[in-house]
């Protein structure tokens, strides 16, 4: 199965679920690249408990160097943190352009802006299951939507996952789909109702629901998406 890279040693898989890549913690950094190596142990730390997982001291450790040496590259923990925040914005995007990537090229300009629609929710909703540490660590704090969006927050395409959300609307205001006087925010209201059920499914009632019935549950939700927009 051919593979897309994903940014700080993450891959999406083409196919159905995108997958990240595990790999070992560090014990040393190769010189000169401690920005990198601490960047990746940060990224790890909030893959497996958060936000609040990210410790400047702990990804010191995991680099291998003193605690010290990390000042150099990081002032502080919320320095850090920010770092791997935008790495987990960009994983975001990572997996809704891996669902956007699946978008069929034929059928009427439509259907393939509907189907834009739903890439972009069912990329979020995939990332949020399968990478609930980033997901936590991307989207609930400091993410804010900016008139002058950071590069560092998109993915392969330079997008990042507002923007996607933004132009998959655009393109249904092309096709006709949507009448440009319903345009102005609907992307706040799709993303409030996909992030709902994201939340709803790793923190909430559904959590523990098997994957099957929360896939079900979640093409069910875009179908409302599609129709209330």
């Amino acid at each position: 199965m051919d593979s897309v890279h994903i940014q700080n040693n993450m891959h999406v898989t083409t196919g159905n679920t995108p997958e990240p890549a595990r790999a070992a913690a560090r014990s040393t950094y190769r010189h000169g690249d401690l920005h990198r190596a601490l960047l990746d142990a940060g990224i790890e730390l909030a893959r497996q408990g958060g936000p609040d997982a990210v410790v400047l001291r702990e990804a010191t450790r995991r680099a291998g160097v003193a605690p010290n040496a990390a000042y150099r590259h990081f002032a502080n923990r919320d320095d850090l943190l920010g770092a791997v925040r935008a790495a987990a914005v960009a994983a975001a995007a990572r997996f809704m352009e891996a669902e956007l990537a699946q978008v069929p090229a034929t059928g009427t300009a439509t259907q393939q802006a509907h189907a834009k629609v739903r890439a972009v929710g069912a990329g979020y909703l995939r990332f949020a299951q399968a990478e609930t540490g980033l997901f936590r660590t991307a989207f609930g704090g400091r993410f804010t939507v900016q008139q002058q969006p950071d590069p560092a927050l998109g993915g392969a395409t330079g997008l990042n996952p507002f923007e996607h959300l933004s132009a998959a609307l655009d393109d249904l205001v092309a096709a006709r789909a949507l009448p440009a006087a319903r345009r102005q925010g609907a992307e706040y209201l799709a993303w409030s109702t996909v992030h709902g059920m994201a939340l709803l499914a790793i923190d909430g009632p559904l959590r523990g629901t098997p994957q099957t019935m929360l896939d079900g549950l979640g093409q069910r939700l875009l179908d409302m998406v599609e129709r209330g927009i």
